[in-house]
């Protein structure tokens, strides 16, 4: 018989997708059960028996001796005549057992098996590919960095699988170089041109999180849990912890002695500055905690608008903003509230002043809805301010800026000589 060796075939099937037996048995099973369907229109008489082991294949042909003139059904019956030629010893009423040829099936039937074969491997990868890596999202992996493009970085893993970290995933400052080992988180898995894409992330919330649960082991024990994580990558990040075990400060847990955990951390993120606060369901305490480093006087909550007032020392106003916005920002991203932060002595008095509303015919009323955007809706709150911080805090230009203040300041000393 000119059997199919697969030998190759299998060792390269098994070693690459590393399924089991019974799966690839099956796939080629399939394959050639299809071939004998095309060939005969049925295969109920055919048994295809693999040997994964050894790599070869045979099909077994069977049918039922039956007197010759009496073949109703050729396909599951065969004439006492044509069986004994096969062997002698056969009678009507035994089963006829016949290997098939493989090249009773023809060269092209033969080459399209094999298509049909490599096709389903290739399916069967896919899927498998898949499964493997929907069952991992959220798991940081090491992967070796094997090309860098302007838009995106191709690794492989330890199994030379492509996955793909790009560019709106990577810290601002990453810098990748090929051939070394690179850590993210895995994100999720695409499918691109019907082929699995498995896309990571070194900018998610949970990269931090699953970076701290290495670092620190009372998280992985359950000791202590993180909250919530809001990121800035590369500039900041606020985590807030809870500790289950009263005798367990959650902060300095994380931080470490003398910053030790939390230092490698640093590290991994380029730098970014991670502030660990300790969780609470007192929202006032939380809104002090989250705006920290800088330290609160005082403040007004809105609770029906999530709108807090936070009243500070001169020199705390400029902390609690933060460099380009981001440490009021990622404040109100991890309390859920809107928080503004004036100098103390901001604070609405008893004294002369004008609503900017009084101003509409001067200033455009967009620019005005801005300066309210961030609680400054009278000329007071608005000179309080100076342009550098008013810049920080708005999306204007510094010259609108420039320019508000300065028809501002006119009234104020019009309204002066008047009085």
């Amino acid at each position: 018989m000119a059997s199919i060796n697969l030998v190759d075939a299998f060792q390269d099937f098994k070693e690459a997708e590393n399924l089991d037996r019974p799966t690839l048995m099956k796939v080629v099973e399939d394959v050639f059960k299809t071939l004998l369907r095309k060939k005969y229109g049925s295969d109920d008489n055919f048994d295809v028996i693999v040997n994964s082991e050894k790599g070869d294949l045979e099909i077994i042909r069977r049918r039922m001796i039956v007197e010759d003139g009496e073949v109703i059904d050729p396909l599951a019956e065969v004439a006492y005549t044509q069986a004994i030629k096969i062997e002698p010893d056969f009678e009507v009423g035994e089963e006829l057992y016949e290997e098939m040829d493989m090249l009773d099936f023809g060269r092209r039937a033969i080459l399209a098996a094999k298509q049909t074969l490599a096709s389903r491997i290739g399916d069967l990868k896919k899927t498998e590919l898949i499964k493997k890596y929907n069952d991992r999202i959220g798991e940081i992996i090491s992967a070796e960095v094997y090309q860098v493009w302007k838009k995106e970085v191709l690794l492989l893993d330890e199994e030379g699988n492509e996955l793909i970290l790009p560019k709106s995933e990577q810290i601002p400052q990453d810098y990748f170089k090929k051939g070394e080992n690179a850590r993210a988180v895995i994100e999720r898995v695409d499918l691109k041109n019907n082929n699995p894409v498995i896309i990571l992330s070194r900018t998610s919330p949970l990269f931090l999180a699953k970076l701290l649960e290495i670092e620190v082991p009372e998280i992985m024990d359950g000791l202590i849990s993180i909250k919530k994580i809001v990121r800035d990558p590369g500039e900041r990040a606020k985590v807030a912890v809870e500790s289950y075990d009263d005798r367990i400060d959650p902060v300095g847990a994380c931080v470490g002695m003398k910053g030790s955990r939390i230092h490698g951390i640093v590290r991994e993120l380029k730098n970014e500055n991670i502030d660990i606060i300790n969780y609470t369901t007192n929202n006032q305490l939380l809104i002090q905690r989250s705006l920290t480093p800088a330290k609160i006087s005082y403040m007004k909550i809105d609770e029906d608008k999530k709108q807090v007032d936070a009243y500070l020392e001169q020199d705390q106003v400029s902390l609690a903003i933060g460099r380009r916005g981001v440490n009021i920002k990622l404040a109100c991203e991890l309390t859920g509230y809107e928080i503004d932060v004036f100098r103390k002595d901001e604070e609405v008095s008893n004294e002369f002043d004008i609503d900017l509303d009084e101003f509409s015919d001067e200033i455009e009323m967009w620019i005005i809805d801005e300066f309210k955007r961030v609680g400054c809706d009278t000329a007071k709150s608005v000179l309080g301010l100076t342009a550098e911080e008013l810049e920080r805090r708005t999306d204007l230009e510094i010259e609108t800026i420039n320019d508000v203040l300065r028809i501002v300041r006119e009234e104020f000393e019009r309204e002066e000589e008047a009085s």
